[in-house]
């Protein structure tokens, strides 16, 4: 008579284990992209993929989404190509690009295969793509708007980079935040710093009413510009005796 023994196999991680991972973002990056970041993660630990596959993939996706962006911005401009197809391609490209975005340091930190070149990766693909983002609205608007002032334009791209400064900084031993409370009503109002959230809207106004990307972009400098001042005024404050 033979015993058999029955070694448990491992458990796998779950979609809820890949997000319980997430570093935040905001309200609708939590809600939306950092949940199909999961889903990608999951997909990606099973097909044995890593993470730098998806930091690469959401690039791909980013520049291509941008570039048809730019490169259509004068015929929708113009009237020959409808906006809401080219609203429609931002709007998928640019989230599933940020949910990958999202996902790779989910599967990162979930399957133990987070790195310091795989952080740089990430953080220089999130440039490039940043920058094609932001030549594509300052495409449109300038379509749109042929009297749209060039220097608009520099300091909205400009700014916009403040977001990628501040996510860097907050992610180390000294990372701080002005507004540490996590009530609905703050983090309503933090809608206006969640990528997420950003690019939902840019996307939205390129599809329904591209000539509104000229005061879309004011939008975008007065904000990125104020919470640029603020956090001067507030690591300055913090860092005196």
């Amino acid at each position: 008579m033979h015993s058999a023994t029955t070694l448990a196999e491992p458990s796998r991680p779950t979609v809820a284990d890949f997000h319980r991972v997430n570093r935040g973002g905001g309200l609708f990056s939590e809600a939306i992209s950092q949940w199909i970041g999961a889903v990608f993660a999951l997909v990606a630990q099973r097909l044995g993929l890593r993470p730098t596959a998806l930091t690469l993939t959401n690039l791909v996706l980013g520049l291509a989404a941008s570039v048809t962006v730019v490169a259509l911005a004068g015929p929708v401009a113009a009237g020959t190509v409808p906006a809401w197809v080219v609203g429609l391609v931002a709007l998928v490209g640019w989230q599933i690009s940020y949910a990958l975005d999202c996902a790779d340091g989910q599967l990162a930190r979930v399957t133990g295969q987070g790195s310091a070149a795989g952080a740089r990766v990430d953080i220089l693909c999130d440039v490039a793509a940043q920058i094609a983002l932001v030549t594509a609205l300052g495409a449109t608007a300038v379509a749109q708007r042929p009297s749209t002032p060039a220097w608009l334009v520099a300091v909205f791209a400009g700014t916009w980079m403040v977001n990628l400064v501040t996510s860097v900084m907050q992610s180390g031993p000294n990372a701080a935040s002005m507004v540490t409370s996590s009530s609905l009503p703050v983090r309503l109002v933090k809608l206006v710093r969640d990528y997420g959230a950003v690019i939902f809207v840019a996307a939205l106004v390129l599809a329904v009413a591209p000539a509104l990307t000229f005061w879309l972009i004011i939008a975008f400098t007065l904000v990125n510009g104020a919470f640029l001042l603020a956090s001067i005024t507030f690591s300055a404050h913090a860092s005196l005796p």
